[in-house]
């Protein structure tokens, strides 16, 4: 390693530390108004309209997307078209959620003046208390006065880094107080790995005809038909009342060779096999997969009745790994 890739290095490593000193004076020293913001934010019936401009509106878009995918009706404004009509975006049963360090941001003026006429909640993000936006609001989130991580204290580093994670904070919070579920979660993300990951069972399963099913009573001649017919590499075996009584797999075959053609597919199956609800997640359904070095889950209802079978095949071509 040469001279200067340890000095980037250590650079880095200063930016870090100051950074997540920050972060924990500002966990240490909780706004007085952030418990309150989150039961008003619970009763609001609008949006959250987050504002910023410059490193604080790149904050502030980050912010309202993070509200938005977890539950919370959010959206950013941009507070220069604010002042060119957009000011009409934001409701009289809405917040405003704005942010500026200095808290003297000129940009911010029109939005807060708006909110002031309305009698709009207006919410501030702020490193200096005395300043006009903080005295504006309603209610206020006081960053801690720790020094920026650039050599020369200016550059917006610690103070944007303290606003966001101030903002994931606030998102949480409201996601716990509200009990957003992974299934509503989904819901907004429907798209790309993420939304592959939080598809449920039912979603993915085969069902029907599709499933090898077998009694206990099937002989192994049949019980092998199925097996090779339905694909799965499996069959599973149901009881006099149509619940799972076991599975039989390739292993099973291999440990009872000898005697094979002799038995029924309930003396061969592996009792009380792995399963899971139709509601289980691709992605816990994969973990289980993984875990037990097995390649296909039985899918049964509440009665474990067989309703349907899930293949690693099946989560992998639809991106969920």
């Amino acid at each position: 390693m040469t001279e200067r890739n340890i000095t980037a290095a250590a650079t880095a490593a200063r930016v870090l530390e100051t950074e997540a000193t920050a972060l924990r004076r500002l966990a240490a020293e909780m706004p007085e108004d952030f418990e309150p913001l989150v039961a008003r934010i619970l009763t609001l019936r609008g949006r959250v309209i987050v504002s910023g401009i410059g490193k604080s509106g790149h904050i502030a878009r980050k912010i309202a997307a993070t509200l938005a995918s977890t539950g919370t009706p959010a959206l950013f404004v941009h507070p220069a078209e604010a002042s060119h009509g957009d000011l009409g975006m934001i409701g009289a049963e809405d917040a405003c959620l704005l942010i500026s360090n200095s808290g003297e941001t000129s940009e911010l003026s029109d939005i807060i003046t708006y909110s002031r006429r309305f009698s709009i909640p207006l919410i501030a993000i702020s490193g200096r208390a005395d300043s006009t936006l903080m005295r504006a609001a309603d209610l206020r989130l006081l960053l801690p006065d720790a020094p920026e991580a650039c050599p020369i204290g200016m550059a917006p580093t610690t103070s944007t880094t303290m606003t966001l994670a101030l903002g994931d904070a606030l998102a949480v919070a409201l996601m716990e107080a509200r009990g957003f579920a992974a299934e509503r979660f989904h819901d907004f993300h429907p798209g790309g790995k993420l939304g592959a990951q939080m598809m449920r069972a039912d979603q993915l399963m085969h069902t029907g005809e599709a499933l090898p099913l077998v009694p206990e009573d099937t002989g192994m001649g049949e019980t092998l038909l199925v097996m090779t017919s339905k694909g799965f590499g499996i069959a599973a075996v149901t009881d006099a009342e149509g619940r799972l009584a076991g599975i039989v797999t390739d292993g099973d075959l291999r440990r009872n060779m000898a005697l094979l053609m002799a038995h029924t597919a309930g003396q061969i199956a592996t009792r009380n096999p792995v399963t899971i609800g139709p509601g289980t997640l691709a992605a816990e359904a994969l973990a289980i997969l993984n875990a037990r070095k097995i390649s296909v889950l039985v899918v049964v209802d509440d009665d474990r009745r067989p309703i349907g079978v899930l293949h690693i095949h099946d989560l992998l071509r639809r991106g969920v790994a």
